[in-house]
């Protein structure tokens, strides 16, 4: 897993200090820094994930590769979305009229 803290967006709440204070530091002023190049390692995932969850302003975020559940995979040709369109020829099965 690899984060990334921008810091523009950081309104110096603290929560992933807290959190993860080996990912995170806070400076004089409270504003977050993230310690390292944000490669988080496998025990500390749930700690890291907790602050990026908790973050007030969403300053922080997960990059990398994302896997989609198989439902979220394209279409098929034999899941035809039109086949389930509302239209005038089938308006009294989807109940609405004109």
């Amino acid at each position: 897993m690899k984060i990334r803290l921008d810091r523009t967006i950081c309104d110096g709440f603290g929560v992933c200090a807290k959190y993860a204070p080996g990912y995170f530091s806070l400076d004089d002023w409270g504003y977050a820094a993230l310690i390292g190049d944000g490669t988080v390692a496998e025990a500390d995932r749930d700690a890291v994930m907790r602050a990026l969850m908790d973050c007030p302003v969403h300053a922080i975020t997960e990059l990398g590769e994302r896997i989609f559940p198989a439902a979220s995979l394209p279409l098929t040709e034999a899941d035809d979305p039109a086949e389930h369109l509302k239209t005038e020829e089938n308006e009294a099965e989807w109940g609405f009229t004109r």
